[in-house]
């Protein structure tokens, strides 16, 4: 009995995987490995389908860790998610979402057992249908929303209805036919494009998962302004998301480039100088520098000055002065390159030139040197020898 158990249990976690996998980044536990106690070691917390997530009292004193498929008590009934924080670090996330100690939390009632993750995994395949049939439902009530997604509760008695109206809806009428078509409790839910996105998730044009459907938790109004101080073009097709909303992103680097231009002078005001009157055209923030033009319609020569040069210009043209030329000679400084080219500097034949072998060749010389003058050392040593028997015969002929 109890491998079949086991057989059936693995069976159901493979089948449940896409949960497992599904819904936001895990928080990192960074104080797993810290020992002491703590007073909220009791409260765990527990993710659901997508977005949803909430805090639960272990009052059974279970030994939870992250990834356990839990029961937790729901109303009504009980609803079936996954353990995705416990320790320490769950009173930090509860300071986050202003969820207070002394609240009222809802019990975790046991890890979930073989029939109650079968049970669920039925309610899950029946909810992408449940939403087609609602949508037509809708549809034929004239009701001008849009139900985007379908959560099941995993006892399946009841049902989250996920919609998007731009107006306010009269759904009493769709809540009694959708009651009647499933045979369940049913709860609507009004969520906005930014959830739905989360909900539905995506790839960005960065390459990178949707940081609604992986990250952000909270979400911060986003206006064209966040773009203009950024000084990025304000196109439509380029700053809306898949959301059809203003990118999240646009709000991430906005600070650093207000703090940035804190000191900067009106893009408005025009510098009067000998040459001309320059209007502003663009502004590179991090390298403070600021580039005009004569005409303002943009079809001339670029100017680029440096901040205080133009904070100077303005002050001269507030005392009544006109300024001989905006750049000076000073800054007619070589620029230097951000970067070097190097294509094309190496030759294919660099190993074929004459300077490594000659090496080779001296050296070889210099042995062959070596060489043939300690043969004719040699050579004449012998003749010296061979003349010096010579005359001794001689000698003794005589």
């Amino acid at each position: 009995m109890e491998e079949e158990v086991k057989k059936d249990t693995s069976k159901v976690i493979k089948i449940s995987d896409h949960r497992l996998l599904a819904g936001k980044l895990h928080v990192y536990d960074w104080l797993s490995d810290v020992s002491g106690d703590c007073e909220v070691c009791d409260i765990v917390e527990v993710r659901f389908k997508n977005t949803r997530k909430g805090f639960y009292n272990n009052h059974a004193k279970l030994n939870l860790k992250v990834g356990d498929i839990v029961a937790v008590e729901a109303s009504p009934g009980h609803d079936i998610g996954i353990v995705s924080l416990v320790g320490q670090l769950v009173k930090e996330h509860m300071k986050k979402y202003n969820v207070r100690k002394d609240a009222e939390l809802k019990k975790v009632y046991r890890k979930a057992k073989p029939h109650d993750i079968e049970k669920w995994q039925e309610a899950i395949a029946l909810e992408h249908q449940t939403m087609i049939d609602s949508r037509k439902i809708a549809a034929d009530l004239d009701l001008n929303m849009k139900i985007g997604d379908v959560e099941y509760q995993g006892d399946k008695t009841k049902a989250i209805f996920y919609y998007i109206a731009e107006e306010r809806v009269d759904f009493r009428q769709l809540i009694k036919v959708l009651a009647e078509t499933f045979r369940i409790r049913i709860e609507m839910k009004q969520i906005g494009a930014r959830q739905e996105a989360g909900r539905i998730g995506g790839i960005g044009p960065c390459g990178r998962k949707l940081c609604c459907s992986s990250f952000i938790t909270n979400f911060v109004s986003v206006t064209t302004s966040a773009a203009r101080y950024q000084d990025i073009s304000l196109n439509p097709q380029k700053l809306a998301g898949q959301c059809s909303k203003l990118k999240c992103c646009l709000n991430y680097e906005v600070d650093a480039y207000v703090d940035a231009q804190r000191d900067f002078p009106s893009t408005q005001v025009p510098l009067k100088t000998g040459e001309g009157n320059l209007h502003h055209v663009k502004t590179d923030i991090f390298n403070r520098k600021m580039t005009y033009v004569f005409h303002k319609d943009g079809i001339d020569k670029f100017v680029t000055l440096p901040v205080q040069r133009v904070k100077y210009i303005i002050a001269q043209n507030i005392k009544g002065r006109v300024v001989d030329k905006a750049i000076i000679e000073t800054e007619t400084v070589e620029k230097k390159k951000d970067y070097e080219n190097v294509v094309g500097q190496d030759s294919l034949h660099r190993f074929d030139t004459d300077k490594a072998p000659r090496k080779n060749k001296n050296k070889r010389n210099i042995r062959n040197k070596r060489r043939f003058n300690k043969k004719n050392t040699n050579d004449n040593k012998k003749n010296t020898s061979d003349n010096k028997k010579n005359s001794n015969d001689n000698k003794k002929k005589e």
